[in-house]
This record gives C-alpha cells, sequence and structure tokens, in this order.
C-alpha cells in the first residue's frame, strides 16, 4: 500500500504550457490525501523560488528541496547538507573567466552572480521565478550553508568543470543549467531522510518526475513513476510512464496503482 507521495515540481506537477497546475492533478491529490496518503514535494527549486503551488499548498505534507540538500517538515528541518567552500568558489571562478550566470543557493538567500540575459529567459520567463533581489551578491551570503550552486552552462561545458570538483554530485534537469550539490546529495537521499524522519517503508512510497534529477528519486522509491513529457532516460528508471502533464499524467498514475479510484 502507498503511503506517501513525493513530486517533483516543473513538469511534474506545475505545466510548462500553463504555469499551473492541472485541475486533475489538484483533484486527484485531494482524492490521495482523503486516502490517508501524504503528499511530499521533491524539486531542484531552493524554498524562497517555490512560487507555483499555491493551488495545493494545504495539501503538502513536507518538502524535499534543492535536490535534497534541504528538507523540512513545518518548522522542523529534516535535513541539511553543506556543500564545501571550495567547491563553491571553484564554480564562481569559472563562471567568472567564462562569462556565465551562475545561482548560488544559501540556507535562506539566493544569489545570481553573473546575471545576463540567458537567466532572464529560462529563470524568470520560462519558470516564472520573479521574486529575485538581484542587489545580493555571493559576499552577503558567505556566513550561510551553500546547500546548491546552478551554473547556466552545457552539458560539455560541465564536463570540463566537473573534474575541477572535489565534493560534489551533479544533476540536470534542463540542457540550459546543471545543479550542484554536496557529494552524495540528490533527491533519493531526501527520500530516504524523509521516509525516516516519518517511520515510513521505502516500499510504501511512489515518487513522481521528468527530468534528470528525478532518476535516483525514481529508482529508490517503491514505485516510481515517469511524466509521458520526461526524458528518455527517466522513463528508462521507472516503474510505469504515465501520460503527459497535460494529459493528466498524475491522476492516470494514481489510478493504474490504485491510490485514489
Amino acid at each position: 500500500m502507498i503511503k506517501a507521495l513525493f513530486f517533483d515540481i516543473d513538469g511534474t506537477l506545475v505545466s510548462f504550457q500553463t504555469h499551473l497546475i492541472p485541475d486533475s492533478t489538484v483533484d486527484a491529490l485531494r482524492k490521495a490525501k482523503a486516502n490517508g496518503v501524504k503528499v511530499f514535494i521533491s524539486t531542484g527549486r531552493p524554498v524562497s523560488i517555490i512560487n507555483n503551488l499555491s493551488q495545493i499548498e494545504t495539501l503538502i505534507d513536507g518538502y524535499i528541496t534543492t535536490n535534497g540538500a534541504y528538507c523540512f517538515i513545518g518548522n522542523e528541518e529534516v535535513c541539511c547538507h553543506e556543500m564545501q567552500r571550495k567547491d563553491v568558489e571553484i564554480i564562481l571562478k569559472d563562471s567568472d573567466r567564462k562569462g556565465y550566470p551562475t545561482v548560488v543557493v544559501g540556507e535562506k538567500s539566493f544569489v545570481v552572480h553573473n546575471n545576463g540575459p540567458l537567466f532572464e529567459r529560462i529563470f524568470q520567463q520560462g519558470l516564472k521565478v520573479d521574486n529575485i533581489d538581484f542587489s545580493k551578491t555571493y559576499d552577503d551570503i558567505r556566513n550561510e550553508r551553500i546547500l546548491q550552486v546552478t551554473p547556466f552552462i552545457t552539458a560539455e561545458q560541465e564536463a570540463e568543470l566537473a573534474p575541477e570538483l572535489h565534493e560534489c554530485t551533479l544533476g540536470r534537469w534542463h540542457p540550459a543549467f546543471v545543479d550542484i550539490t554536496a557529494k552524495g546529495i540528490d533527491k533519493a537521499r531526501g527520500l530516504l531522510a524523509m521516509a525516516q524522519f516519518e517511520h515510513l517503508d521505502v516500499a510504501e512510497t511512489m515518487a513522481f518526475g521528468d527530468g534528470g534529477n528525478d532518476i535516483p528519486i525514481i529508482r529508490q522509491a517503491g514505485i516510481g513513476v515517469a511524466m509521458g513529457n520526461g526524458l528518455d532516460e527517466v522513463k528508462k528508471s521507472a516503474d510505469y510512464v504515465t501520460t503527459p502533464i497535460d494529459e493528466d499524467g498524475v491522476r492516470n498514475a494514481l489510478l493504474h496503482y490504485q491510490v485514489i479510484a
């Protein structure tokens, strides 16, 4: 029996086309909650830019954020994994040399290093992130634990940068950027932390995703579901491939596994 659901946000819960959660998904989650199933978010987004879940906020039991680096339930921290500062600064120096934008995520703050048109096009226009304080710099958050760094680089540039880093995990869910966390930290680690905290058997969990950074949690969960709009490698990692997000993908998967009727 499935007792907990874990959902990626962009492309899984929230449509890239409408920037909304489909009505069928909202209805399905309400039915799941009524059946006693818990609902968790599993996202690469840091807390400060989770701005698109108002339709289901009251249904959410907890959050895996920054690809597992920071997890919480209510006001209680479940886990927090800090990057090594030397790795953060290696990435920022590479960003300065090559001139690409880089997001630095502290435990409380979010800054954009070397802001440019690419960041604006992807984050502000594409993902509708509209609450960024561009006046903040890395110096302003040096005293915070750094949870994630997101350089806007190609897969080829990523392959060049990765060998320079010491204790990092890299996860890509968008062709324009890669999320970098501390070594061994990903959404799967977040799921394990949440399951332990909530006294859940991992076999009782179901995880949904569409991007490369969802592969670890899809493999780790009792049941892993790939969205029909997801990447081929995500679909190959899943136990079940549902229809695309805008074709009732979440609802159809929950019906298939009889989480709802």
